[in-house]
């Protein structure tokens, strides 16, 4: 496009070009600190090969002037510099990496402990850049309206998600407890089904157990949050103390989370020191994930349920102990997360979170975009169904 001034279109793309190249000046300057190790524990620290150790951005700030000084519109510092960091981030072109302001920072970290009000669903983006539905979490108001995992969300109250970033999309969601969202969803051969979902206030325990018929344990996590190794555990004492003859650790829809809590939960079953996973950047490892010991049901016949709203960590623990024989993965392709994100607090609250390594499974495998498949592949029961296919088939296996 030409330089036309005062052109409005030509100052929203030169502000977007602005945002990625101030975007490098304020992440450089801002003091980056160390992350709160909420989404994995170290830093690997390293410097991207080619860039300069000083930017001249000198150009940037000449065409900051034009923008005030001809934009039509009202703006505010906070505003331009909110859009520059998120600018900086999404020319990463990494659905994994994002930036948080202040707000969202603390609608994320609610999230992470398991406390927000919404609908309950975990968003994600496609390769083409669709917004999608990873997971929705038991029982929550999408779980309920039938939101399913791998649904294509392409309009949110009306709006279009096309060029919509998951964060976006997820802010948008949000809202008060008791007022309602309208959802635009592909799924499949159906195009916009229209699901209306009431928000609410969702606190949910991570890990809900029980023991079934036959003297089976089974163990659901819904996520990996900070209560999670805690009610693992706990969990896994009280089989241990029925004496068990099987467990069913059910994975479906979990959308992932705190690593620390995928590697206590992994050790449950896992012998000290065994690997769980490595952390790679290229080909160096970086760090190695073993289990801590405490291995509470080592000797317990394992069965893992996944689907393809198995994602991140969910991944991790199933391939951790299906790579060392402690359990059989039963169910669906789960949705190939092999990715580690680093989150770093800045300046005011916000934070980044960003892609920081590959993940590798004990045999050596990645599963980004490739997800894991399962032993014994079962379909889930039909929408509506009473029954459960899929741990059905994990009691029959159980129970040989």
């Amino acid at each position: 496009m030409h330089f036309r001034v005062p052109s409005r279109a030509f100052v929203n793309i030169w502000l977007r070009r602005v945002g990625v190249l101030l975007g490098i000046v304020v992440i450089f300057f801002a003091g980056v600190e160390v992350g709160n190790g909420r989404i994995y524990n170290g830093m690997f620290a390293k410097t991207q090969s080619g860039l300069p150790a000083k930017l001249d951005y000198a150009s940037v700030n000449q065409i900051y002037q034009l923008v005030r000084s001809q934009y039509d519109g009202k703006l505010t510092e906070t505003q331009l510099l909110d859009g520059i960091k998120t600018g900086l981030v999404n020319s990463l072109n990494d659905p994994y990496s994002e930036y948080f302001t202040p707000s969202e920072a603390s609608q994320y970290n609610d999230e992470v402990q398991g406390s927000f009000s919404g609908i309950g669903a975990e968003l994600g983006q496609t390769q083409t850049g669709a917004v999608q539905i990873i997971a929705p979490i038991s029982g929550s108001p999408a779980a309920k309206a039938g939101v399913q995992a791998g649904d294509i969300i392409t309009a949110i109250n009306g709006k279009s998600t096309n060029g919509m970033s998951a964060d976006t999309a997820v802010n948008a969601i949000r809202g008060k407890s008791g007022t309602k969202v309208t959802l635009t969803i592909t799924r499949g051969a159906q195009t916009n089904v229209q699901l209306t979902i009431t928000r609410a206030n969702i606190v949910v325990p991570s890990v809900t157990s029980k023991i079934l018929p036959g003297n089976i344990g089974y163990m659901q996590i819904s996520q990996f949050t900070d209560d999670t190794a805690s009610l693992a555990s706990a969990a896994a004492q009280s089989f241990a103390n029925a004496h068990v003859r099987g467990v069913v650790l059910d994975l479906r829809d979990n959308p992932g989370g705190l690593v620390d809590a995928a590697v206590s939960v992994s050790s449950l079953w896992l012998n000290s020191g065994q690997n769980i996973m490595q952390a790679k950047a290229g080909s160096t490892v970086l760090q190695t994930y073993t289990a801590t010991g405490g291995d509470t049901l080592h000797d317990i016949p394992t069965v893992v349920l996944v689907n393809s709203g198995t994602a991140s960590a969910a991944e991790i623990t199933a391939a951790a102990l299906h790579d060392n024989k402690d359990a059989t993965i039963l169910g669906e392709k789960t949705y190939g997360k092999g990715v580690m994100q680093q989150l770093d607090t800045l300046p005011g609250g916000a934070e980044l979170k960003v892609t920081i390594a590959s993940w590798y499974r004990p045999n050596g495998k990645n599963i980004n975009h490739l997800g894991i498949t399962p032993d014994k592949i079962v379909a889930a029961s039909p929408a509506g169904s009473t029954d459960d296919a899929q741990e059905a088939a994990a009691i029959a296996l159980l129970t040989k």
